[in-house]
């Protein structure tokens, strides 16, 4: 990728992220069955840590299962007091998350 503004998870391949704040938004998006555009809610996570690297980028988590993961470390921006290691295990529909929050 040229620009690198966003966190991308490749399957199986373990990323350590700190956040800094985060939002909620709605943005369109393109469905990748129907290939149409559909409006989704979606958890955005600002990063300015990955893999131990300073970075400015987003982590954008449409997932129910994966947002209801990092839900007890919204309030008061808990998340602030930790690296969160990240695997994702499979692609697609079936993806799972592995997600480990590590104090900082």
């Amino acid at each position: 990728m040229v620009l690198e503004n966003y966190v991308r998870l490749e399957p199986g391949v373990r990323k350590r992220l700190h956040f800094y704040d985060h939002a909620f938004v709605t943005k369109t998006i393109t469905d990748p069955i129907l290939k149409r555009p559909k409006t989704v809610r979606s958890l955005i996570l600002f990063v300015d840590e990955e893999d131990g690297v300073k970075v400015d980028k987003t982590f954008s988590v449409i997932q129910e299962k994966l947002a209801m993961l990092f839900a007890p470390y919204l309030e008061g921006k808990r998340y602030k007091d930790y690296t969160f290691a990240i695997t994702k295990i499979g692609a697609g529909f079936t993806a799972e998350f592995e997600v480990e929050a590590i104090p900082r």
